[in-house]
């Protein structure tokens, strides 16, 4: 590694959660701190956050990381080199440049209101579904920024005025954060001088509004021209790894440059040193396995997504990557907890799945808010089928657990069928490995129903938490902590290897049952309750 010392800082700012995590030169964790916020559900397939508490939950990360690596001995006061920032995706945020006030809560990536919007623009353009997939390498769906920002204009009174003043700045997470990092509407540096946001974004982040084009890396003005968005109100786009602007006072880390941005998805990716013809997949709110394809966008014509993996400098190449991206993984085991009550805390569901050999007959499709790749229904909803008297909650909470290991195992075949991998003998399966990370991979029964599913072995790493990671190695790079060729020497360490144990008969028998119940959630969206 590079000679010297210091620290590299992470925001990880997630659908459910922000952490910051704190790295030593050999990409050791010295300090970390984690804060649940708010989730709001406002009508039925709603989901809102509030942005003002997430700035907060970022402000007190910071402090309590910094805290915990200086009780453990480390000299992080002074010793943070840069900062490297990741969060969810698509999620978005409309707020006031005078006032740096949000004009309404962040919609979250999850959320369905624009259905009404996306057949709209199904009937009105010429492609139908598929109209700006050319450009940005993406369907028209709920799921991506751009609709959840026309809602906002055509359903928020003074909106639209506020736009026509020139009053409004609009962003997703990631450049929410770092407007209000770099100085908001108005702030003193650390030279005393007044310096206002740095509105900007990252091109893995602006991949997923549907307004990036994916081989210049700007804005389409095409699309914009087509969904009436005015360019005045959206960010700069950069790379993933550039020394974008410092952090200002009031900040517990005033000076620390903030030096990389990426997607939480892509962030995993390099995490994991993921090279041209590798892929992972991270288990959290969601799952989203991603193959990186190389210096191609590569046109999936099975159900999956083209978009940015990363790009580490302004003049670096681009990585670009398929990607199958699935809304409620770890989701449903909250769901369990919060709104069931069968379990009292996530890590409890491992156990009590234990208690029962198999799911007795039962499926369970998580489809709370439709269904995304391969999919693409957002007429779906959830279901649980094959209950009978015997069914008890270790068969429920088996299912949930199968549900996000079928929800893998149908993107990674789609994945395999747009780049000409055929995986029909044993042998293939288990040449195949699927890297895993994520919060919900510390289940270990969770993994070996992965393996047995998938028919292939299952590698998660030492370090579970790739994707702060990969934005902390972004904002190393762009500061000479470290560099390409050590970040992708770092291939992180393999602490367990999960094995398929389940015979190809019965694995083949369960796959066609999940297809069924699949097919059952299908326009289910507009039944009363």
């Amino acid at each position: 590694m590079s000679n010297g010392e210091g620290f590299i800082g992470s925001i990880d700012q997630g659908t459910t959660s922000t952490r910051f995590i704190i790295y030593d030169r050999s990409s050791r964790v010295v300090g970390s701190h984690q804060v649940e916020f708010t989730q709001y559900y406002p009508e039925a397939g709603w989901v809102e956050h509030d942005p003002i508490e997430i700035l907060e939950s970022v402000r007190v990360c910071i402090m309590k990381a910094i805290d915990k690596a200086t009780a453990s001995g480390h000299n992080v006061d002074g010793g943070l080199k840069a900062i490297g920032l990741t969060n969810q995706r698509e999620t978005i945020v409309l707020w006031s440049k005078s006032t740096g006030l949000p004009l309404y809560n962040a919609i979250v990536w999850m959320d369905v209101r624009t259905s009404s919007i996306c057949r709209r623009l199904e009937k009105d353009l010429s492609g139908g579904r598929t109209h700006f997939v050319e450009t940005c390498g993406l369907p028209i769906s709920t799921y991506f920024s751009a609709l959840k920002l026309l809602w906002l204009l055509e359903s928020v009174d003074g909106i639209k005025e506020a736009v026509e003043s020139g009053d409004v700045l609009f962003g997703t997470v990631d450049t929410w954060l770092i407007w209000n990092l770099t100085g908001g509407c108005g702030c003193e540096d650390e030279n005393k001088n007044m310096v206002t946001g740095l509105h900007v974004t990252d091109c893995s982040n602006a991949s997923r509004t549907m307004l990036m084009n994916l081989k210049t890396l700007d804005w389409d003005k095409s699309t914009l021209d087509a969904l009436g968005i005015p360019i005045k109100i959206l960010p700069k786009i950069i790379s993933n790894s550039e020394v974008i602007g410092k952090i200002t006072s009031g900040w517990p880390i005033a000076g620390v440059p903030i030096a990389g941005c990426l997607g939480d998805q892509h962030a995993a990716m390099l995490g994991q040193a993921c090279r041209k013809g590798e892929a992972k997949s991270t288990y959290g709110t969601g799952a989203f396995i991603l193959l990186n394809t190389g210096d191609e966008p590569v046109k999936s014509t099975h159900g999956l997504l083209t978009t940015i993996a990363y790009k580490l400098g302004p003049n670096a190449p681009t990585n670009y990557a398929l990607e199958g991206s699935i809304a409620i993984a770890g989701a449903a085991v909250q769901w369990l907890r919060d709104s069931l009550g069968i379990i009292s805390s996530a890590s409890e569901i491992e156990h009590l799945a234990e208690t029962v050999e198999n799911t007795g007959g039962v499926y369970f499709v998580p489809a709370f808010n439709g269904l995304f790749a391969p999919w693409w229904r957002d007429d779906a909803r959830g279901v649980c089928l094959g209950i009978t008297r015997f069914t008890e909650k270790g068969h429920i909470a088996r299912a949930v657990l199968e549900s996000m290991c079928f929800q893998v195992n149908d993107v990674i075949e789609s994945m395999q069928k747009d780049s000409g991998v055929n995986r029909n003998s044993e042998a293939e399966k288990k040449e195949f490995l699927l890297r895993v990370d994520g919060g919900a991979t510390v289940n270990n029964l969770l993994m070996q129903i992965q393996a047995n599913l998938l028919g292939s072995p299952v590698v998660r790493p030492a370090d579970i938490e790739t994707t702060a990671l990969g934005a902390a190695y972004a904002a190393g790079l762009a500061c000479g902590f470290w560099t390409v060729d050590e970040i992708f020497a770092q291939k992180t360490e393999k602490s367990a290897i999960f094995q398929p144990k389940m015979a190809e008969e019965q694995r083949k028998k369960k796959s066609d049952s999940w297809c069924k119940a699949v097919s059952r959630t299908f326009d289910l969206a507009d039944l009363s309750i």
